[in-house]
């Protein structure tokens, strides 16, 4: 066992809250040992799992004036050097900051105007140790190194699920909707840390700072909500369903290919742009007006009328105009199938007549 004549402790990293010197608590001291103790430092000295006299930043010589307790305990008399067990915890005062908190799974929240929302929530927090004693009781124990990292677990848990109950409460005394959160962070942030402070407070941490960076919606949503925004951008809905109908055309006529049907599928998509944007928008109370009404192309001309020369679909079995049949010509004389621009019969001579 070793006899230690200095005892202190250097954080190497600076995420310690607490630390035991010697690690392992296998060491001895005695009366004119010394002990230093960094600024934002206090070290206590334990004996049996009792937390009993406590030194400040600074130099300190063992010796039955500054160690009473410690010295009653072990029964060592005035002047004794002789060496006696104690462990001596450092505890780190310091403001550990940067902490990242952030909800792992969505939280589920009901709101007026969406319904029912899955939200998402992060941000950053800052802690210190308030009270020592207590943390080296009831969190530290027996270990020999205790940082924030074997308690940021916990930590983030406890903020989630305060964070959760904020917003709720939040929305539910504002009356707003999710969309309007953004702009609310910082009140929200403060429900959120006076929530959380007796969880820290029980731990004998003391949350300084709490910060929401962000509250996110899912993508299908905020997608509705760039659509509101174009709508709102193109001075409504008529005149954004009508500049949705444009491009699509535009797009059409650019891919190439079978332009005519493209041409009528994207202006039918065009039209119901209104519709579905009607139906985003009706959650908000804002009334959609009535998109115009745009003529559907007009079919592609596959034929004409042999009477009167009309343009006529692939599929037509009349003209029109002028009700001719349509159909193969042929000859009175031999049916004999002629070209459209036939005057006589190629087989018999005999002059065509229209129908």
């Amino acid at each position: 066992m070793a006899l230690l004549d200095l005892v202190e402790y250097n954080d190497p990293t600076g995420n310690a809250l607490a630390a035991r010197i010697p690690p392992d608590g296998n060491g001895e001291l005695r009366l004119g040992s010394q002990c230093i103790v960094r600024e934002g430092q206090l070290a206590f000295f334990a004996r049996d799992g009792r937390l009993l006299d406590m030194f400040i930043p600074g130099r300190h010589t063992l010796e039955t004036a500054n160690i009473p307790l410690l010295i009653n305990f072990v029964k060592i008399p005035f002047g004794n050097r002789s060496p006696f067990r104690a462990d001596v915890f450092f505890v780190s005062l310091k403001q550990h900051t940067n902490l990242r908190w952030e909800t792992k799974q969505p939280i589920p929240m009901r709101d007026a105007q969406f319904g029912m929302v899955r939200l998402r929530a992060s941000g950053t927090y800052i802690i210190q140790v308030s009270e020592p004693r207590r943390l080296l009781t009831a969190v530290v124990g027996s270990r020999s190194l205790f940082t924030v990292q074997d308690v940021e677990a916990q930590l983030q848990s406890v903020i989630v699920a305060r964070t959760a109950d904020a917003i709720a409460q939040h929305m539910r005394e504002r009356g707003h909707s999710v969309i309007d959160l953004a702009t609310e962070y910082d009140e929200i942030a403060q429900k959120v840390t006076e929530a959380v402070k007796p969880d820290f407070a029980a731990l004998g941490l003391d949350l300084s700072r709490l910060f929401v960076n962000l509250i996110s919606v899912p993508e299908d949503l905020e997608r509705q909500f760039d659509r509101a925004g174009g709508v709102a951008a193109m001075g409504g809905l008529g005149d954004y369903t009508r500049f949705k109908a444009a491009e699509a055309l535009g797009d059409a006529a650019r891919t190439g290919g079978d332009s005519t049907a493209g041409a009528g599928m994207s202006l039918a998509a065009g039209m119901h742009l209104g519709q579905l944007m009607g139906q985003t928008l009706a959650g908000s109370g804002q009334a959609p007006t009535q998109p115009p009404t745009v003529a559907p192309p007009a079919p592609a001309v596959a034929q004409h009328c042999t009477n009167c020369g009309t343009g006529l679909p692939a599929t037509a079995k009349f003209c029109l105009e002028c009700g001719t049949p349509v159909g193969p010509k042929r000859c009175a004389n031999c049916k004999t199938e002629l070209p459209a621009n036939a005057k006589f019969c190629t087989e018999c001579g005999t002059a065509v007549t229209r129908p």
